[in-house]
């Protein structure tokens, strides 16, 4: 199977397919696809990679990913399989129109949000059931359903995934190039990484490596790094309350406490000690 662009196995006459994955890890390589994805976790948690941005993702999110943007959900393994229920489907799925018809006029900001995704802020328990519940449902039920699904999507307040969408779809080459930079990220995050080192191991020298990494992703190596690092230390903060933030600094690769408290408090808005304490009130 190729890593980019992937395929969503459907038979021939299925519009709307409803995957279930419960591994011990989600599929954690660098993708895209035509169809629109809505996928709500039900167990797991990690680091969700999605077009120039990274995200933490945990049990009773949902997201929708829109058609080829290219993303990983990069799972820690736990004790219990991660699981998660999926819907996916194009917008041409009933028809090349279908979606263009009056009586779907109320849809129109999903499709705009979906391009960039989002993730569900509002009405969260109600939109997961109704995921949940399509599974089990004939194929009548199930239409009817996701029509209800794709209205409640259209009302609610989301939080955008990415800010940016490359135009072109990306090569197979270009694929496995992005999805060897991100591993080898991803596994080494915790420490020291220069741009010697990351473009000797794309292969590439560093003027190549900045310039195909700028424009794929719509922001420099070290600014998705920093960004990596501070969502580490963000799960970190949430999950593992009792940790000192100069132990969080160092588990997340920083190697000041001070710019540790400069990036995070650029990024978020606040410092590493304000977020902490919110997660306690």
């Amino acid at each position: 199977m190729k890593v980019y662009p992937f395929k969503i196995p459907k038979p021939v006459d299925e519009h709307l397919i409803v995957q279930i994955d419960k591994e011990p890890i989600f599929y954690n390589r660098l993708h895209q696809h035509e169809e629109i994805q809505i996928s709500h976790i039900i167990n797991g948690n990690g680091k969700l990679l999605v077009g120039d941005s990274v995200h933490q993702f945990s049990a009773g999110d949902t997201y929708v990913i829109g058609s080829n943007l290219p993303h990983i959900f990069k799972s820690i393994p736990l004790e219990k399989d991660a699981h998660m229920v999926t819907v996916f489907f194009t917008d041409k799925s009933f028809g090349s129109d279908f979606f263009m018809l009056p009586y779907f006029k109320d849809l129109k900001q999903f499709f705009l949000n979906a391009t960039t995704g989002f993730k569900v802020i509002t009405n969260k328990e109600i939109i997961a059931q109704q995921l949940i519940e399509l599974q089990s449902q004939n194929r009548l039920k199930r239409f009817i359903s996701f029509l209800e699904l794709l209205e409640n999507l259209s009302q609610i307040s989301t939080e955008p995934l990415s800010s940016f969408i490359y135009s072109k779809t990306l090569s197979v080459n270009e694929g496995e190039r992005l999805q060897e930079i991100f591993d080898f990220v991803l596994k080494n995050f915790q420490q020291s990484i220069s741009l010697d080192e990351i473009s000797k191991m794309a292969f590439m020298t560093p003027n190549s490596f900045c310039k195909f990494f700028k424009q794929r992703t719509n922001k420099t190596f070290f600014q998705f790094l920093i960004e990596l690092r501070i969502e580490h230390a963000c799960q970190l903060l949430s999950s593992k309350k009792e940790l000192n933030i100069n132990l969080v600094s160092d588990m997340s690769g920083f190697n000041s406490i001070s710019n540790f408290n400069k990036k995070f408090k650029k990024l978020k808005g606040i410092t590493p000690t304000q977020y902490q304490q919110s997660l306690l009130q």
